[in-house]
């Protein structure tokens, strides 16, 4: 019996979508699912534990052999709304910013725009589990996920990092990307692609089996996410991997 294709995901609400296609699909009887953090993926892929993730694309050019294989991920072309720094007082006052501990590409965005959009020379500080109630007066911190949906009406400021990106480079961004670093079967990807297609097509059916109450999951990925990954935004990916590698 030849082995089971391992794909890791996140299990955050913003991969419902593509994940609802996937698990609804014959390609089950193919591949394990398994779903960790962000940060996590990037270090078994890089082992070979797994082989296609849906990965941070600040680890991409740390995998030997790494590439994008699949339409579809998790991006943007403005406002996020989960992936922002969090703050009780403006840009100007912030001295120190926790850095989410679950996600490479969020934190080096964080940091990037924190650097050359906003000009700002602060601490960062590694977040502990609990890093969200250490954030009050001048230390901020990047909030990702569904944990960052949560928290927009306990903080005075949020600075969401998409629309930061935007207005910094007019350009989209993309968050994560379906990527493995082996030869994987055409017929396997191709059926991959489209099953992330299918779950795009009932996004009704993902709000219905995943019950949230503290933001509009319509407007969340119908307005804030975007999923394929067009021209545009592998354009804006690509730029943001060259300001990171400089």
């Amino acid at each position: 019996m030849e082995a089971k294709i391992k794909v890791a995901a996140v299990s955050y609400l913003n991969t419902k979508p593509l994940l609802y296609g996937l698990e609804r699909s014959e390609l089950m009887n193919e591949m394990e699912l398994l779903l960790d953090y962000p940060s996590r993926l990037a270090e078994q892929l890089k082992h070979n534990e797994i082989d296609l993730a849906l990965l941070p694309v600040a680890a991409i050019p740390g995998i030997e052999g790494a590439r994008i294989v699949s339409d579809y991920g998790i991006a943007s072309d403005g406002n996020v709304a989960s992936v922002a720094i969090f703050s009780q007082v403006p840009m100007d006052g912030i001295e120190t910013v926790y850095l989410d501990y679950q996600s490479r590409s969020s934190v080096r965005l964080a940091q990037l725009l924190l650097e050359r959009y906003w000009g700002k020379d602060v601490q960062y500080q590694a977040a502990p589990e609990n890093y969200i109630e250490y954030i009050n007066g001048s230390t901020a911190g990047v909030i990702i996920g569904d944990r960052a949906l949560k928290q927009f009406t306990n903080f005075e400021y949020v600075y969401d990092l998409a629309t930061a990106w935007k207005e910094f480079t007019g350009l989209d961004f993309v968050f994560a990307a379906w990527v493995a670093n082996k030869e994987l079967p055409r017929d396997f990807l191709q059926a991959f692609n489209v099953a992330n297609a299918t779950g795009l097509a009932h996004i009704d059916e993902v709000i219905a089996g995943n019950p949230f109450p503290y933001y509009d999951l319509k407007t969340y990925y119908t307005e804030n996410i975007r999923y394929r990954l067009d021209e545009a935004k592998i354009k804006g990916m690509n730029k943001f991997l060259e300001m990171i590698a400089g």
